[in-house]
């Protein structure tokens, strides 16, 4: 697979983070299919349209134009290796002004688990957001048991600051969320 310059945006020692294109189409619904029962509990309810090459070309194109206007990264993560899709993370909600504030989600496929990629394209993601974007917080949020993605968010630096009430939904219910947040000049020390 060939990463266009205008479309990659992080590459770290064994990962390429890009935007997607309409010909990663088959790859990524064949990942998200495969891992759907893995996905299920903690992702929303998806529509029958999901997986559908429509669905799919439409989010290219509002990723595309949200990067553009610099309100967000919506990137695909491929092995360097054999340039194999493995998840997705998410800059969302990219604040400038007095705010400098932005929001990460991430995904994985089921069988690229435990196996250090999404810490990699996190602490990738969280330093271009720091350096590149100028953004001052990343804020993070998971469901209270999901604990790989809880010791995920630790170990990169993410601090625990509480708990949202019905945040989003999840599965079909509102869901309580555990909240992190990164900050660029982090002084609260180490998350116990």
């Amino acid at each position: 697979m060939f990463f266009r310059p205008k479309t990659q945006i992080l590459q770290t020692e064994r990962l390429a983070l890009r935007l997607a294109e309409s010909a990663d189409y088959i790859e990524w619904a064949d990942l998200r299919r495969g891992s759907s029962d893995f996905l299920q509990p903690w992702e929303p309810v998806r529509d029958s349209a999901y997986l559908t090459r429509r669905s799919f070309q439409n989010r290219v194109v509002w990723a595309r134009r949200m990067a553009k206007d610099g309100r967000a990264l919506n990137m695909l993560i491929f092995s360097r290796d054999d340039s194999q899709l493995v998840g997705g993370i998410t800059l969302d909600n990219i604040q400038g002004g007095v705010s400098k504030s932005a929001t990460v989600g991430y995904w994985m496929g089921e069988n690229f688990t435990r196996q250090g990629y999404m810490a990699e394209a996190l602490n990738a993601s969280v330093l271009h957001a720091f350096t590149v974007l100028d953004i001052s917080r990343i804020q993070a949020g998971c469901l209270p048991e999901n604990a790989p993605s809880r010791s995920l968010l630790e170990k990169s630096g993410f601090k625990y600051e509480g708990v949202a009430q019905s945040y989003l939904q999840i599965a079909g219910r509102w869901r309580n969320h555990v909240l992190y947040a990164n900050l660029r000049r982090d002084r609260r020390g180490r998350t116990d």
